[in-house]
């Protein structure tokens, strides 16, 4: 975890890696808890025998499941130290390489890639989060978030 003591601090760690965070597992419950909660009822995610014969050989996460959970590994990469708040802006690029099973275990790592100062005096940060799978070469998610940090 890189921690920044202030907000203008932020520019000058454009390219640092953040490093990485525990990993998480995903369970049928998470998987089922985020389709009652979206409405995404599709058999890959939630019927877990007609899962075991589908494509992916088990029931897999949603995709904006994957991608949700950067809002729980990016605290965990990147502390903004001094600030009034902090907004997540949203995000520019969001791709799925490889599903991930119920069972697996997934964690983010993350890169600064830029940093600019806002109209109204905060500073907004992209940072870039590569959501791995254990023992798998591909990621599950790599997804580019915007946040802003305010003095």
């Amino acid at each position: 975890m890189l921690v920044v003591p202030k907000p203008a601090d932020l520019p000058n760690h454009v390219g640092t890696d953040l490093g990485e965070t525990e990993w998480l597992e995903i369970s049928q419950e998470r998987i089922n808890t985020f389709a009652d909660a979206t409405g995404d009822h599709q058999w890959i995610h939630v019927d877990v025998e007609k899962a075991k014969d589908g494509p992916f050989g088990a029931p897999i996460a949603h995709g904006y499941l994957t991608a949700s959970l950067a809002n729980l590994f990016l605290p965990q990469l990147l502390e903004v130290q001094n600030t009034s708040m902090g907004v997540n802006y949203g995000c520019d690029k969001i791709r799925f390489p490889s599903p991930v099973p119920v069972g697996s275990k997934i964690r983010g790592t993350g890169t600064i890639t830029s940093v600019d100062e806002t109209k109204d005096g905060g500073f907004q940060a992209k940072v870039t989060i590569t959501i791995q799978i254990e023992g798998n070469e591909r990621p599950a998610c790599i997804i580019e978030t915007i946040s802003r940090f305010y003095p």
